[in-house]
């Protein structure tokens, strides 16, 4: 994802992660893996800095993981002032298995930029063919890039890293383009 934002002439992915919420004791019992400092953790007030988001989490339950559904919550100074109003936001999602709920994950985190006003930016069918491959199991969908993570050993496939990527590129060019000032044409003469 980072790698198609940053192919883009003007345009940066910086990584951030929400904070956890759950107990380092349930963590270890999950087999989660242990969170290293080279991604901070992101504070609410830092959102309006972005000029766009690219939100990945992963699947519970057919929607997106409580840490990111806390942290949206936390997000309602934000709202009331529709801070976050008009700026373009996509998701990339990762689920255990092919039935895991990638599409309902994404339908589901919609509502989080519809009260905020956001823009949501899927993919469509943007990827062109890759979106067509049957030949090995992939995940993602025109709602987001995805991965079938399993039991947290299995690596993105070529395909998923691609599509990715693909999504990464596509945000940043959707992103450049309203960052640019422009200017409304009415073809209406009597305004």
């Amino acid at each position: 994802m980072k790698k198609g934002v940053d192919s883009i002439d003007g345009v940066e992915a910086v990584l951030f992660r929400v904070p956890e919420t759950l107990p380092v004791e349930v963590l270890e019992q999950m087999k989660a893996p242990p969170k290293g400092d080279e991604i901070p953790v992101v504070s609410v007030d830092e959102l309006v800095n972005a000029d766009g988001f690219l939100f990945g989490f992963p699947t519970r339950f057919g929607s997106m993981s409580s840490q990111m559904k806390a942290f949206f919550d936390s997000t309602d100074e934000l709202w009331m002032e529709q801070k976050l109003a008009g700026v373009p936001a996509g998701f990339f999602v990762s689920t255990g298995t092919q039935g895991g709920g990638q599409e309902t994950t994404a339908w589901t985190a919609i509502t989080q930029l519809a009260h905020h006003g956001m823009l949501y930016v899927p993919i469509g069918y943007t990827f062109g063919a890759g979106m067509f491959r049957m030949d090995s199991i992939r995940g993602g969908s025109p709602y987001g890039a995805g991965v079938f993570s399993g039991d947290g050993s299995r690596q993105p496939t070529e395909t998923e890293l691609a599509l990715a990527e693909h999504q990464g590129k596509y945000m940043a060019t959707v992103v450049k383009r309203y960052a640019k000032p422009f200017s409304l044409v009415s073809g209406n003469n009597h305004s």
